[in-house]
């Protein structure tokens, strides 16, 4: 199964000096039958943009509650046995956890398939809608029109062997 981990430059950062994507359990997005049933599709590469959409929400979310990193999105792609990530059916119909998973096991970086990273001309539309979050959350439609701006950038692909340039020099595209 893919799955998707949210993180910041600093926490790829922290993967990469370490080796390890996640300790677990950890959360991670993935195709989930929630996911499936909101997305309304069976084209498998739909639903899999759409959980890296999810998990670029949550590194969105993350980069709210770190101030200081870098205003991009982060996210690890990584394909784990099945069963090792499981949905947690109690939260299925909660908007913020579509897609999330709990991955059982700590992941190793070196089985990550590749990172997913916010160019630099997306900074600040990506901070603004850091900054929009919490309104944005609270049913305010000018703040969720300004996190929605983060969405209309798309996160640039890299192999994982870019890592070591992605935390060392920036993000740059």
């Amino acid at each position: 199964m893919r799955v998707y981990v949210p993180l910041t430059l600093p926490g790829l950062a922290e993967a990469h000096r370490t080796g390890e994507l996640g300790k677990g359990p950890f959360t991670a997005y993935a195709v989930t039958p929630a996911l499936r049933e909101w997305y309304l599709s069976d084209d498998m590469e739909e639903l899999e943009y759409a959980a890296l959409s999810r998990a670029a929400l949550a590194s969105l979310r993350l980069l709210a509650a770190e101030p200081d990193a870098p205003r991009r999105r982060v996210v690890v792609a990584v394909d784990v046995p099945d069963g090792e990530a499981t949905a947690d059916p109690d939260r299925a119909l909660d908007p913020v956890a579509l897609g999330e998973v709990r991955v059982a096991r700590t992941v190793a970086l070196a089985e990550a398939a590749s990172v997913h990273v916010d160019s630099d001309e997306a900074e600040a539309d990506v901070s603004a809608a850091a900054g929009a979050l919490d309104a944005a959350a609270a049913g305010d439609d000018d703040a969720q029109f300004v996190v929605d701006g983060a969405e209309d950038h798309e996160l640039l692909w890299y192999a994982t062997q870019e890592i070591p340039n992605l935390v060392g020099h920036g993000a740059g595209s």
